[in-house]
Order: structure tokens, then sequence, then C-alpha cells
């Protein structure tokens, strides 16, 4: 599971942002993980206490927004979500894609207490 070491480094990461931005406290992190990283959302909630319980982070709340895997298909030019087609065309029944969206992870917003 790296998604421990992964959840430390966005702890260094906000810590870092609040020193240089001269923030006391940030009320809310929220994370994009897209359907197709090798990111697990769940994997995440589970080990972001942990990363944060000595932090200046401790009292900073974690949300998560899950963005598609989205694709076109390289035979019609179909765009659609991977995931729900089961990485086949729903138009013309092809596997062959080119993935446009989905792989992102990303710190998307942080909501600072004022």
């Amino acid at each position: 599971m790296h998604e421990l070491g992964i959840v430390i480094q966005i702890v260094k990461q906000l810590e870092n942002y609040m020193t240089l931005n001269d923030i006391d406290q940030i009320e809310t992190v929220v994370l994009e993980i897209g359907a197709l990283s090798s990111v697990y959302p769940k994997y995440i909630k589970d080990v972001y206490p942990i990363a944060i319980e000595n932090s200046r982070l401790k009292n900073t709340k974690l949300e998560i927004e899950i963005s598609p895997g989205i694709g076109k298909c390289n035979a019609c030019g179909f765009v659609y979500d991977l995931v729900e087609n089961n990485n086949h065309c729903p138009r013309c029944s092809e596997s062959s894609f080119t993935i446009i969206r989905g792989r992102e992870f990303l710190i998307k917003e942080i909501v600072v207490r004022q």
C-alpha cells in the first residue's frame, strides 16, 4: 500500500504551503482522484488520520472527489466512460481507446479558516 507515503507527501506539501503563506489552520483539503489512477480513495481515507495526527493538519477534514475515467474510441471517435463500459465503446464495441481523463491525483482545493 503506497497510499500512506503519498498522504505523508501531501501533508508535507500542505505544511510548506501553510508556512509560505502564513496560514495557521487549514479547515478542509479536497483531493481529486481519477478512476483510472493507481491510487485507491478508500486507502487514502484510511491512512489520512495516521498521516496528520502529529502534524499541523491534525484538525483538517479530508474530502475526495473521484473524476471519471473518460476515453475516446480509436475506431469511431466516441467519447465515453471507460469504467462504466468495461473499456468497450458503447457505440461500436471496440476496445481500442485513448484515455482523455481519469488518471489525476491532485490537491484540488484548500479551504483555510480565517
